[in-house]
């Protein structure tokens, strides 16, 4: 189902309108800035590590390239620090640092004291919650989670998070945001352990490993059963709307066969655990359910890059507009 037509309210910050920063820039911060400059949006990296810094123009020129946007590299500016922000033009500040809740507070403590008011203030954490992060300061308000998905400008989805003190005009201010660059924003209201789609993907991957454990599947064939079965068509349909084009009664008379016997582990499985007690962490460590060599990692990574760009391609009529100058 296409996203209806959207006009934001005319208080809302509009990308091509606004400064947006983005603290840290490894490779989330670089990929999160790729999908504000072609939304046109003037964005500037924070990044202390000088070696870091100069090659951001690459490879933020690089992710605009693979959308096309090579042009908007112009809207890309880096410092060093925060204090060399002129933070009366900075309108939103999107956290992407290590995920260490100690200087995500620190940081959130500093940006509440140098940005203006209204300034929206976002954290890319995967794992602490806004509530955690914003824990104790004034600034609560007006912080949101704003959770990315790697490769961030090749993954439409962002998870808009409302902790606890969270203004939830403010929340959909930025859900408005993200919408003009181009992304499929989904609205969570309250921030959970996962927020939204990790629970889920969660979900699918504790009976993933457990038919592992048991013997039932191999690895190969559970990935296969998700990438060519259903997870294929979830291109199409996600699993509510599908259950209405496949019927609701099908579905809850095989949930009513199935829930019973389905993982309710507490715990990883033993399958995940194990490797991870080994050191086995994937790529990284050159091992993991697969092994590993430079020249394999290579080519994976750029498979699936290639697929993740064939399916933006085919969705392209279902993702929201990214907004021009001249629609601001």
């Amino acid at each position: 189902m296409s996203p209806a037509p959207y006009t934001a309210p005319a208080h809302y910050f509009r990308p091509s309108r606004s400064h947006a920063v983005v603290v840290g820039g490894g490779t989330m911060g670089a990929d999160v800035a790729v999908v504000l400059c072609r939304a046109g949006c003037r964005t500037t990296i924070v990044e202390s590590n000088p070696e870091r810094r100069a090659e951001l123009p690459a490879k933020v020129g690089n992710g605009l390239n693979q959308l096309g946007s090579s042009e908007r590299i112009d809207q890309l500016h880096s410092v060093a620090s925060l204090e060399e922000l002129d933070w009366d033009s900075v309108d939103v500040v999107i956290e992407c640092i290590p995920e260490k809740l100690d200087i995500k507070q620190k940081l959130f403590a500093q940006l509440a004291t140098l940005a203006r008011p209204d300034t929206l203030l976002a954290s890319n954490s995967s794992s602490f919650p806004i509530s955690a992060i914003s824990e104790g300061l004034e600034s609560a308000e007006r912080m949101v989670g704003l959770h990315f998905f790697m490769p961030a400008h090749l993954t439409p989805l962002v998870e808009v998070v409302c902790g606890e003190r969270t203004d939830t005009d403010k929340a959909r201010n930025l859900y408005s945001f993200m919408r003009q660059c181009g992304m499929v924003p989904v609205f969570v209201k309250r921030d959970l352990p996962g927020f939204l789609a990790n629970r889920l993907q969660h979900a699918l991957a504790r009976e993933a490993f457990a038919l592992i454990d048991a013997g039932v599947a191999s690895p190969e064939d559970v990935d296969a059963a998700v990438r060519f079965g259903f997870g294929f068509r979830f291109l199409a349909a996600g699993p509510v709307l599908q259950r209405d084009h496949a019927g609701l009664e099908v579905h809850c008379a095989a949930g009513a066969t199935m829930y019973p016997s389905l993982a309710a582990n507490t715990e990883p499985a033993k399958c995940l655990a194990e490797r991870v007690a080994a050191g086995k962490y994937g790529m990284k460590t050159g091992e993991g359910f697969f092994k590993w060599t430079p020249d394999t990692i290579a080519a994976e990574r750029q498979r699936y890059q290639n697929l993740l760009l064939s399916g933006l391609e085919l969705l392209k009529q279902e993702l929201p507009p990214v907004q021009d100058a001249e629609e601001a």
